[in-house]
């Protein structure tokens, strides 16, 4: 399946306004956080300062995603979401003010951290809504692993594209208009567009609670998935340091930016090349490929490099991010109760939010003392230690269909029998639904 074929397919299952409002919705999560940190070293001069802020909303974000999506699990996305990112609109907008007003530090941390958990995570969100569309649709076996493939990787060139063009936007109203304007323009997109997406057609209804075994995520397929996925985190924190630091010590500072918008091109296109695969090509084999490659193509960041050729090297490494996390978010689709996707995904995710924020803290102490190598030591480990637990720990068997079991049933069918034991009961779709939204 090439990448339009890909492409065609997202939009006949919903269309493409789902897909922008997708996009947009979850820019101001890359704009509210590099905003913050502009906007509070302009303020106060303190870089500590906006590290601080800017970690509390992190942090926040990491904690209360997963509970934001437990609600729209249970309730259905509409309500939560739409709720949430009215709210947290309301909360960036009360955050610019109070860091204008010189409030103390630790009063704008404890802000942030509430404007983190009250901030929906729609990339979950939205493959959530993908894998509902699919299993409600008419496509099976084959057709239907294909539709969910492509899904998670469109989803992850959307996370890449909104991860290069948050901050590019948030540096274009700096400039232009303010500090305060990058922040506020966060506010704005996840009040407007957090609601076009709550309110699109195509949101999911709750499903009622699962008791016992089959609706519990607490389980090793689903916990051994936090691990690569922090590690992912702290190669994202470990390259974007060693990429300010070398581009600082070459005298080129304003070449960062552009670096890693070369890294997230070459993620986004791999990322979407995944849909390609062949179907025997597991995810779990994909997995391994992926960590092995974040690992073995970090390598040649410790050669002595020009600007330009360590954009090369940071093109050719950005191959192996896409794949590893379209991969990974495909595994948590299997392993998942079906009852409880959105939050497995939130959790899953909010490691590799920790990840990033502990890589950051941890790689900047590391390029101080060390030098922009140090600081890529940390990529180079994280992608060490997710190839690791990906060929030692993660098991196939984990993940394997266990059949049409999982498929919810069109609207107007009748349900079928009980499942055999083993099998997980897929939620059933939404009263009134057609069979394929968006045909």
């Amino acid at each position: 399946m090439s990448p339009i074929e890909t492409l065609r397919r997202m939009h006949r299952i919903a269309g493409w306004p789902l897909l922008l409002a997708s996009f947009l919705a979850r820019l101001p999560i890359s704009m509210a956080l590099i905003g913050m940190l502009t906007l509070v070293t302009a303020t106060t001069g303190s870089v500590a300062a906006a590290g601080a802020v800017a970690g509390a909303f992190a942090l926040g974000e990491a904690v209360g995603g997963p509970v934001i999506a437990r609600f729209a699990d249970r309730h259905g996305q509409r309500t939560p979401v739409l709720v949430m990112a009215l709210v947290d609109a309301v909360l960036i907008v009360l955050l610019v003010l109070a860091v204008r007003s010189g409030t103390p530090t630790p009063a704008l941390a404890a802000l942030a951290a509430v404007t983190g958990m009250c901030l929906p995570q729609m990339g979950p969100m939205a493959r959530t809504r993908w894998v509902v569309l699919i299993r409600r649709g008419p496509d099976r076996g084959a057709e239907r692993e294909r539709s969910v493939s492509a899904a998670m990787s469109v989803e992850g060139v959307l996370d890449e594209a909104a991860f290069v063009l948050g901050p590019a936007l948030v540096g274009v109203l700096t400039v232009t208009l303010s500090p305060s304007a990058g922040v506020l323009g966060a506010a704005a997109l996840i009040g407007v567009f957090g609601a076009v997406f709550a309110l699109h057609r195509t949101a999911p209804a709750g499903t009622p609670p699962v008791r016992g075994s089959e609706g519990r995520i607490a389980t090793p397929a689903l916990l051994v998935l936090t691990a690569p996925m922090f590690c992912q985190g702290l190669f994202f924190g470990g390259m974007s340091t060693g990429v300010t630091a070398f581009a600082a010590a070459s005298g080129y500072g304003d070449l960062s930016g552009l670096m890693y918008a070369v890294m997230g091109a070459s993620s986004a296109a791999a990322g979407l090349l995944m849909a390609s695969l062949p179907a025997g090509f597991s995810l779990t084999a994909r997995t391994r490929v992926a960590a092995g490659g974040l690992f073995v193509l970090s390598l040649p960041l410790y050669l002595d490099h020009r600007p330009a050729t360590l954009a090369v090297a940071v093109f050719v490494l950005g191959a192996a991010i896409g794949p590893h996390i379209v991969s990974l978010f495909g595994l948590i689709e299997r392993a998942a109760p079906p009852s409880r996707l959105s939050q497995s995904m939130a959790v899953v995710l909010s490691s590799l939010i920790l990840g990033q924020a502990l890589g950051s803290v941890v790689s900047g102490a590391v390029a101080d003392a060390y030098g922009h190598q140090g600081a890529f030591a940390l990529a180079t480990l994280g992608g060490l230690v997710s190839f690791a637990v990906a060929v030692l720990v993660m098991r196939a068997r984990w993940y394997a269909r266990t059949g049409e079991a999982r498929d919810e049933p069109r609207a107007g069918a009748k349900p079928s029998a009980a499942p055999s034991a083993g099998t997980r009961a897929a939620p059933l779709a939404e009263p009134g639904d057609p069979g394929n939204i968006g045909r």
